[in-house]
């Protein structure tokens, strides 16, 4: 597993890209936010090293930043001269009403084949997650929950905010409630200790981050942010890790259900029925994802 941790690292660690022209950004002069609008479409449209998917992350289309919002977009969109990467996504924050996802929905039709990213981070998206997903009018590939903006708005101070707070068990349980019919993946927040610094603060921020991929994994989600290039170790570590501790005895209770042609099964104290199995085969479907597991491999544990 080891070993399949540092291939991942030295080849393929960045899976998913956004080019955020929100809060990781900033608020800059027009000038310079529309330069590099421009400047990144170009890159982007070279289609040179980029990543299996790439979007990009605009402000709010509400309040005071919609007309900065469209502004990028459009920029951004026509830089691109018609070189659009398969799969590109928008990614569209702080959304409190429908009809900002509508403006989105307005602003991408003379570009069909872009896909269209919801962040639920108010009360406001939490409760209406469903009808923001069909807003998007078929384009919506992925909700992303905004954990930060979501406490805040809750009244929970810096003093308790962290993707551990119950407050982010019960937004992600809504959401995957909500959007289980749709088959839309919901994706984990951010964690905004980085791992920079003295070594004793990488670790500690390592263990930390680690802590938050494998509770978000056991809550069912499989995709989380990353704000800092060193959080992919952490990431990729605690998620081939997942896998590791559990393979041989997953292995073991699917290949004895599948041997009892599917009857309810016990190993041990461990009982087995058409439920639980479920889950066994979802636990071999998110590893082979990921890479911690070969389908080879899967197929040698359980047959």
């Amino acid at each position: 597993m080891k070993e399949k941790l540092r291939q991942k690292l030295a080849t393929d660690p960045v899976e998913d890209f956004r080019i955020d022209f929100e809060d990781g950004y900033g608020v800059r002069p027009d000038e310079e936010e529309d330069r590099h609008a421009q400047e990144t479409a170009r890159i982007v449209a070279t289609g040179v090293d980029l990543p299996q998917r790439i979007g990009i992350r605009i402000r709010a289309l509400s309040g005071p930043t919609q007309e900065r919002a469209r502004r990028t977009l459009q920029i951004f969109l026509e830089n691109l001269g018609g070189q659009i990467p398969p799969d590109f996504v928008v990614t569209l924050p702080k959304i409190t009403s429908a009809d900002e996802v509508t403006q989105l929905v307005e602003l991408l039709k003379p570009y069909p084949s872009i896909k269209i990213e919801v962040m639920i981070e108010t009360p406001q998206a939490m409760r209406s997650a469903q009808h923001l997903v069909y807003a998007c009018e078929g384009r919506c590939v992925g909700a992303h929950f905004g954990a930060y903006d979501y406490m805040a708005s809750c009244g929970i101070t810096s003093a308790g905010q962290t993707l551990l707070h119950p407050a982010c068990d019960f937004a992600r349980f809504t959401i995957q409630m909500q959007l289980a019919d749709l088959e839309i993946p919901v994706v984990d927040g951010v964690t905004n200790l980085l791992p920079a610094g003295e070594q004793a603060m990488v670790h500690a921020a390592w263990k930390d981050h680690a802590e938050c991929v494998h509770h978000a994994l056991t809550c069912g989600i499989y995709q989380g942010w990353d704000i800092h290039p060193a959080q992919l170790v952490s990431r990729y570590a605690a998620i081939y890790s997942f896998f590791a501790r559990n393979t041989i005895t997953t292995g073991q209770r699917l290949k004895n259900f599948l041997a009892r042609e599917q009857q309810a099964t016990r190993i041990g104290a461990q009982f087995d029925d058409a439920a639980t199995v479920e889950g066994l085969k979802n636990f071999f479907k998110r590893a082979v994802q990921c890479g911690a597991l070969t389908a080879d491999e899967v197929k040698q544990l359980t047959s």
